[in-house]
C-alpha cells in the first residue's frame, strides 16, 4: 500500500544538524507516531514533510511520486494541523472553513458538503455561525484540526494537535484521526502525550538530536513481561558507579540527584540475580536509597530510557 516515503532527509541550521539522515514510512490508513524532546527534530521534519521547509537532503515521495509543493495537485493531497493555531478569530466557525477550502480549490456543492462533514466531525455545528474570538480553547483546537480535514487530503501531518485543552475536546480529536485512518488516509502525529500515542497510533518512531533512534509497533517496541526499577540516592561515588557499570544504567539529573534504572524480565532468575548484586553494592559502600520505585515498561519509560531525564528547553 503506497503513502508517504521519507529517505535520507537532512537539514542544518548554520553548525546546528536539525535532523540528520531521517527514513520513515506512513502507508494510507496508518497512524504514525512521532515523538521526541523539545529540540528533538520532530517539527523540523514535519514542516520539510509538508514542504513548508526545504531539505538540504533526501527525498520525500507520495505514491512514489516526488512531493513538489509549487504543484497544486500534490499539494492539496496533504493537510497540515500545525501546533499554533492557524484560524482567523474574527470570522465565524463556516467563514473559516470556507476560506481555507477556496484555497484549496473546493467551491459550491462539494464544499458545502465538505463544510458540513467536518462541523459534524469537531461538534461545531451548533457553533457554525459563531465569532471564533468567542471560542474556548478547546474549540480553537478542533477547528484547527477541521480545516486541515474541509478539502478531503489524502495525509494529514498534525503536530501537538491537542496542546493544552480540555479532556472532551481531546476525546473528540482523538476520534476524528481515528475516523481520518478508518477513510483510509495516512497521519503522521506528533504529540508528548505518551498515553494518546500509545492509545492510537499503529507504528511509532523516537527521534532525539534530529535522529530516528528506534521505531515499531507498540508490541515492537515494549516488551510487556519487562519492568523497570528506578533507584534513587543522594549521590555516587565513581568507585561504585564503576561496579554497577553493565547493569545497572545510571544517569544524574538537573537537581544533582542520581537515578540508578534496572530493567527486569519478569520471573527470569538472571534478573533477579542482578536486581540482587545492585543492593548489595550499595549497601556494601553504604549508600543510603532515598526513593524506590518500579513500573511495567510503558511508552514513556521507554521514551525516558532512550532520550534521557534532563530537561530540555
Amino acid at each position: 500500500m503506497n503513502g508517504l516515503t521519507v529517505s535520507h532527509l537532512r537539514k542544518c541550521y548554520g553548525d546546528l544538524t536539525a535532523v540528520e539522515d531521517l527514513d520513515l514510512q506512513v502507508k494510507r490508513g496508518e497512524i504514525f507516531g512521532l515523538i521526541g524532546p523539545n529540540g528533538a527534530g520532530k517539527s523540523t521534519s514535519m514542516m520539510m514533510i509538508i514542504g513548508l521547509l526545504k531539505p538540504d537532503s533526501g527525498t520525500i515521495s507520495f505514491d512514489d511520486q516526488p512531493y513538489d509543493i509549487h504543484n497544486s495537485e500534490m499539494r492539496s493531497r496533504f493537510g497540515l494541523v500545525p501546533q499554533n493555531l492557524a484560524i482567523y478569530p474574527e470570522l465565524t466557525t463556516v467563514q473559516n472553513l470556507r476560506f481555507f477550502g477556496r484555497l484549496n480549490g473546493l467551491s459550491g456543492q462539494k464544499l458545502q458538503e465538505r463544510i458540513d462533514y467536518v462541523l459534524h466531525l469537531t461538534g461545531l455545528k451548533d457553533n457554525a455561525n459563531h465569532s471564533v474570538a468567542t471560542f474556548s480553547g478547546g474549540m480553537m483546537r478542533r477547528l484547527n484540526f477541521g480545516i486541515a480535514l474541509v478539502h478531503e487530503p489524502e495525509f494529514v501531518v498534525l503536530d501537538e494537535p491537542t496542546v493544552g485543552i480540555d479532556p472532551q475536546s481531546r476525546s473528540n480529536l482523538l476520534d476524528g484521526v481515528r475516523e481520518l485512518s478508518k477513510q483510509g488516509a495516512g497521519v503522521l502525529y506528533a504529540s508528548h502525550y505518551m498515553e494518546e500515542v500509545e492509545a492510537i497510533c499503529d507504528r511509532v518512531a523516537i527521534m532525539d538530536h534530529g535522529r530516528l533512534l528506534k521505531e515499531g509497533t507498540i508490541d515492537e517496541l515494549l516488551d510487556r513481561n519487562q519492568a523497570e526499577l528506578s533507584i534513587e540516592v543522594e549521590s555516587l561515588p565513581a568507585e561504585v558507579a564503576a561496579k554497577l557499570q553493565g547493569i545497572a544504567e545510571i544517569e544524574t539529573d538537573d537537581q544533582g540527584k542520581t537515578r540508578i534504572e534496572v530493567s527486569q524480565t519478569l520471573h527470569r532468575r538472571d534478573d533477579s540475580n542482578r536486581l540482587r548484586s545492585v543492593f548489595e553494592i550499595l549497601d556494601r559502600a553504604g549508600i543510603p536509597l532515598e526513593s524506590l520505585a518500579s513500573q511495567k515498561t510503558s511508552l514513556e519509560t521507554l521514551f525516558l530510557k532512550l532520550t534521557g531525564r534532563r530537561l530540555r528547553d
